[in-house]
């Protein structure tokens, strides 16, 4: 295992452990959010309106699941993956008819092509910027050719990729177009994207870029 290897394990170990020490407080807090969130709502029904019927659609970085009962509930035949243990437990236990891993989102038990949409709801977030590469060639991987990616993110604001005191774990604020660029090499085309100003109790713009998978 070479060093960069090494680091790149060590942060997922403590990403993990930072979430899974916060699993309880975290789930109280995500567990509604979307309610006061229309503009979220309502990129997340344009992803759903274009991946329905075209295969499983996974929710990446899931946490304790409340987005992936939402993609659930607009008819998505949705599965959740993540880091934390301890979020994938609640998880389980309020939603016991879905389905939740967990696991890595840069390598996952999923075959190639197997997919047809991909959610990453501010799990990119946390991604040291040099590893943004390798995580978007595997969401490349399991979404098959014209599948669909949604991926939500705190937006930079015209400044470069800067890292800032996420409550849990280090994260990182990224330019739309930076991001978008990163996904085009990685084989997607951008479909559209929606900015917005932060909300009450929220310091940063919210981004969403909605990728396709090249054919």
């Amino acid at each position: 295992m070479n060093e960069s290897t090494d680091e790149s394990t060590a942060h997922l170990r403590a990403t993990a452990d930072a979430y899974d020490a916060v699993a309880d407080l975290y789930a109280d807090f995500a567990r509604d959010a979307l309610a006061t969130l229309p503009l979220d709502r309502a990129v997340i029904a344009a992803f759903a309106d274009l991946v329905r019927g075209a295969g499983p659609v996974a929710e990446l970085g899931c946490g304790p699941g409340a987005v992936t009962a939402h993609l659930r509930d607009l008819g998505l035949d949705a599965f959740g993956v993540d880091l934390s243990a301890a979020l994938v437990a609640i998880a389980r236990r309020e939603y016991p008819d879905l389905r939740f891993d967990v696991g890595s989102m840069d390598a996952l038990a999923v075959e190639d092509g197997a997919l047809g949409g991909v959610l990453s709801w501010y799990s990119v977030i946390h991604l040291p910027p040099p590893e943004i590469p390798s995580y978007l060639a595997e969401f490349r991987r399991v979404l098959a050719p014209g599948g669909h990616l949604l991926l939500a993110f705190f937006e930079a604001e015209g400044g470069p990729v800067a890292a800032f005191d996420h409550k849990v774990a280090t994260a990182y604020r990224w330019p739309a177009d930076d991001l978008a660029a990163a996904a085009g090499a990685a084989g997607f085309t951008e479909v559209g994207r929606m900015l917005r100003e932060p909300g009450p109790q929220e310091r940063f713009r919210r981004g969403h870029l909605l990728m396709r998978a090249g054919e």
